[in-house]
């Protein structure tokens, strides 16, 4: 039987006794009722994973002890950003939960001209701390052991100019009317950049052109935004990562 494996946000070494946080203990000593002497996996979001035991079970504190570690090879040797314009509802939620179970390493979330969704500073930030408490969700999940990064929520033009210090990775803007060009047999690091709802402007697809980036059609049918990046994460994994048929 597998064990619950958790994120803890200490780093982990053989032999450390060490108290989980407060979510972990929780969900330990209420929903999986848990108790002294079980097993259970850790991991630090270093690559690090653990086996350990439980010391001791509170309603809100649970103390373990950490008996072994490994580092067991569980990611993707293609490195991907997934650049991804806000959207309404819960498809941010499911976008960042599918994108991570997928291998995606780094999600940057963006407003374009036809985003729907408009935040101040404030919350916007906040959003971000959701999604990456997210990203820790789908990796305890999916045998993850390192966590990819969510950055805060930044405009077009400042996120095409970042993807430009991105040195030589392939960047690929994913739009209806683009090319079905060959692409490379082989990729390291890739930057998939998707749109809103609305798609595009005319105006952004030049600028990201401008930027490296080339426009790629994945097929025939138009997908929504939260289908989108996830068949073309799909895609490029089975292309150039860790998926296979």
């Amino acid at each position: 039987m597998l064990r619950p494996r958790f994120f803890t946000a200490q780093t982990l070494r053989e032999g450390l006794s060490l108290a989980l946080e407060k979510d972990p203990s929780r969900h330990i000593a209420k929903a999986l009722r848990m108790r002294e002497g079980d097993s259970l996996c850790l991991f630090d979001g270093s690559g690090i994973e653990a086996h350990a035991e439980i010391t001791s079970v509170e309603k809100t504190l649970v103390s373990v002890q950490v008996r072994d570690v490994s580092d067991p090879p569980r990611e993707s040797p293609l490195h991907t950003t997934l650049i991804i314009a806000l959207s309404r509802g819960d498809r941010m939620d499911t976008i960042v939960q599918k994108a991570t179970e997928l291998g995606v390493n780094e999600i940057w979330p963006m407003i374009s001209e036809r985003t729907g969704v408009r935040l101040d500073s404030e919350r916007l930030a906040k959003k971000r701390d959701h999604w990456q408490r997210i990203t820790v969700s789908a990796c305890e999940q999916c045998g993850r052991n390192r966590l990819p990064t969510v950055a805060i929520p930044a405009s077009y033009s400042e996120t095409l100019q970042r993807s430009m210090e991105q040195g030589d990775s392939l960047r690929l803007i994913l739009h209806p009317d683009g090319n079905r060009q060959p692409l490379p047999q082989s990729c390291g690091t890739l930057t998939l950049l998707v749109g809103p709802e609305g798609g595009f402007s005319s105006a952004e697809v030049s600028a990201a052109t401008e930027a490296g980036f080339d426009a790629l059609q994945l097929g025939p049918r138009i997908l929504r935004t939260e289908t989108a990046p996830i068949a073309g994460l799909a895609a490029a994994q089975a292309r150039w990562g860790d998926l296979s048929l």
